[in-house]
């Protein structure tokens, strides 16, 4: 099964993705996870992309495909996979097909920006060991220090709040209107994101027929 999952930053995709995939014992394929990696490694395409992501707004399709295309290629690829962040465009769908790249089913969690804008800007990062903590779900015990090395808490430059309105209105601008475009074909299946991931993910199987 080939499935793409679809809605907001913040919207618990990529936590779904991979509930999902290991049920399914197929692939996650993060185009955003690829993308820091290229920029953590200072590849050209990750120098392209940087300052992109710096500000929220979305990468070339060139840049994004072409770390696509090398993915799919993969082995583990073949009975099926999870997109996670593409296609973010109409365009990037069209060239999806272009690809002869069959999707089956596309998820889109539906999430207000008000609870992403929370979310996001209340995340926290260890600049040592990189654990994950939030202010309001996932606090550290003494409030500013990593539970588990005492690094220092930080926050991600795309989670600081201006930041995150900007990717939103990227988002409502320029990704959303994919939602018609799936919808045309018949394979677009809305779940409404709740306040606890067990309840998310409970809805995410049974729209797949997997419950």
């Amino acid at each position: 099964m080939n499935i793409i999952f679809f809605g907001p930053p913040g919207a618990g995709k990529g936590t779904q993705a991979e509930i999902v995939s290991k049920r399914l014992q197929i692939p996650t394929i993060s185009t955003g996870a690829m993308l820091r990696e290229a920029i953590k490694k200072e590849t050209a395409s990750g120098l392209s992309a940087k300052s992109y992501v710096d500000s929220g707004a979305l990468v070339p399709n060139e840049v994004v495909i072409g770390i696509l295309k090398d993915r799919l290629a993969e082995e583990d690829c073949k009975n099926g996979f999870i997109l996670d962040g593409f296609p973010r465009t109409i365009p990037q769908a069209e060239a999806l097909e272009k690809m002869d790249i069959r999707i089956d089913v596309v998820l889109s969690l539906e999430v207000s920006d008000e609870t992403i804008v929370e979310r996001l800007s209340g995340r926290r990062l260890c600049a040592s060991c990189g654990n994950p903590y939030h202010v309001k779900y996932n606090p550290p015990k003494d409030g500013s220090r990593c539970d588990k090395c005492g690094g220092e808490l930080i926050v991600r430059r795309d989670d600081d709040p201006a930041v995150v309105k900007s990717r939103l209105d990227t988002y409502h601008e320029e990704t959303e209107p994919l939602k018609a475009y799936y919808e045309s074909k018949g394979i677009l299946k809305k779940i409404i994101g709740q306040e606890e991931v067990a309840d998310t993910t409970k809805l995410t199987l049974a729209a797949l027929g997997i419950e």
